[in-house]
């Protein structure tokens, strides 16, 4: 017989709401069904009580380099493998493995790799940034190994994820940007315009090709001025375009982040990560791809070379962007479930069996105390994390 498990005496936030001393129940891998009270379950069944709890569907990060130690740019299995365990065991239970600027030929040997990942379930596909970036906004990728977007390029990217590539960031101003970008759309990889020095006019450009992510917006891109709107201003007003939010109260300030969320609202904001592999660890040395970064109080930045001291990436987990969301930004636990579950699911084309708590979809679910702490993960009905 196939295990049913309940979970009673939670609020669960719903996509109708937050449902307060609800049941949850699940059978082998996918959601059963949703009750508005308590159910005690029937004989055989594996009960828990997580009364004064919260249960949220589990998190979906379309943008994450790597964690534990460990990154997806070395192209190893077993790197790989630690990152996806790192980000699982924090409520992260479907994300992309974005890879870091490289040489094309090793990029495309992580494709092969984080491919058959993807294809045995651990990934939800591919996400390529760079190297078809600005170099006058590479942040932490590596200056001497960009170029431009040539749409063979491209195409070589894309067939060495072996039908796993789901988006690709890049620079649309580029020689050969538009066209890229056309390809992208038309080959069903997400267009992500970021690492980008274009203007206002050049990015609605992108958005009419066919671009529909914003990579971690604000970041890694022109100000927004008062004539020169810039990129952010084409990003944001555009209702086709889904923007990258790092909340991890470094990479932007709260009162941009809320401004921010207010203008694209939490259908079209996609909170994530953009860690690197200092995820999870205390502060030091890490590599990432071709660079050396050094953690402190948290914070990662780039140790040497031409772009010593810039950001590189983060070291923020989506239990804690969870966290500060409702806690310090003010949203509600609806509205930052559509931003960390929701959404981002919906961008991958992945709505219908992740990213909210409904009958028939996968049983990925993050229980989390009353400070909005995870004390439990489960994804597809297995107790990542038993709540105890």
């Amino acid at each position: 017989m196939i295990q049913r498990t309940v979970l009673t005496g939670a609020r669960v936030a719903l996509p109708s709401g937050v449902v307060t001393d609800a049941t949850l129940t699940v059978e082998g891998t996918r959601i059963a069904g949703t009750a508005h009270d308590r159910d005690p379950g029937r004989d055989g069944d594996a009960v828990r009580d997580l009364s004064g709890c919260w249960i949220v569907p589990g998190f979906v990060d379309i943008h994450l380099h790597g964690g534990g130690g460990a990154s997806f740019s070395t192209g190893t299995a077993e790197e790989a493998l630690t990152v996806i365990r790192t980000h699982r065991a924090h409520g992260t239970t479907t994300m992309l493995a974005s890879t870091v600027t490289g040489d094309l030929d090793d990029l495309a040997r992580q494709a092969a790799v984080l491919s058959e990942l993807t294809e045995d379930g651990e990934l939800a596909g591919v996400h390529f940034e760079g190297p078809f970036i600005s170099p006058h906004r590479c942040g932490a990728h590596q200056p001497s190994l960009l170029r431009d977007p040539d749409p063979a390029d491209v195409r070589k990217l894309i067939d060495a994820a072996r039908g796993t590539a789901r988006m690709m960031t890049l620079a649309p101003e580029l020689p050969g940007g538009l066209e890229s970008v056309r390809l992208l759309a038309d080959s069903g990889v997400l267009a992500a315009v970021g690492h980008t020095d274009s203007t206002y006019e050049a990015t609605r450009d992108a958005v009419e090709a066919g671009a529909t992510v914003a990579t971690h917006l604000f970041n890694a891109m022109p100000s927004l001025l008062h004539r020169e709107p810039g990129p952010v201003a084409a990003l944001l007003e555009d209702e086709r375009i889904t923007v990258e939010l790092i909340n991890d109260g470094t990479h932007l300030h709260p009162a941009v982040l809320q401004l921010a969320f207010r203008r694209a609202g939490a259908d079209r904001v996609a909170f994530i990560t953009d860690a690197m592999g200092a995820a999870g660890m205390s502060d030091g040395s890490y590599p990432l791809g071709p660079m050396e970064v050094e953690v402190k109080d948290g914070v990662a930045r780039i140790s040497d070379g031409p772009t010593a001291g810039s950001i590189a990436g983060s070291t923020l987990t989506l239990d804690h962007a969870f966290r500060r969301a409702v806690t310090v930004d003010g949203l509600g636990v609806d509205q930052a479930v559509r931003a960390l579950s929701t959404t981002p699911a919906r961008v991958l084309g992945l709505a219908d069996r992740v990213g909210s708590l409904e009958a028939g979809k996968d049983a990925d679910l993050v229980v989390l105390d009353a400070d909005f702490r995870p004390r439990g993960v489960m994804r597809r009905g297995d107790w990542v994390v038993d709540p105890g």
